[in-house]
């Protein structure tokens, strides 16, 4: 069973950063593929940005390019998300994903594990 727990949530200014975490335990990690997801108020949930297993490829969604980096170390079975020049519309609740695959994916149906999300309210 894979645990997935996020955290570095908070309010910031619009403009601001963030970096979330994502620590993971349970079974394999190295050779998961991670990805992050987020979910506004009355929208669905949206992908955000994935990283291969071993960190050699990342994928972004065109609204975070640029802004938003993923990273992860399999060292400390955790992944990251840096965000900077935070917008308004970035506010959401930020989930951390696993898919027991080394590749990454840019769908919800394709991870297998989630975490319970973290809030990030930007305020303008």
């Amino acid at each position: 069973q894979v645990q997935l727990v996020e955290s570095g949530g908070g309010v910031v200014q619009a403009g601001g950063s963030l970096r979330l975490s994502c620590a993971r335990s349970g079974s394999i990690f190295s050779r998961y593929a991670m990805g992050w997801f987020r979910q506004a108020p009355g929208k669905e949930r949206e992908f955000v940005a994935a990283i291969s297993w071993n960190g050699d490829s990342a994928y972004y969604t065109d609204s975070v390019k640029g802004r938003f980096t993923i990273s992860r170390s399999n060292a400390k079975n955790t992944v990251y998300l840096q965000m900077n020049s935070l917008r308004p519309e970035d506010t959401a609740v930020y989930y951390c994903a696993a898919r027991r695959s080394p590749n990454i994916a840019a769908t919800r149906e394709e991870y297998d594990y989630w975490g319970q999300g973290t809030q990030v309210t930007v305020s303008s």
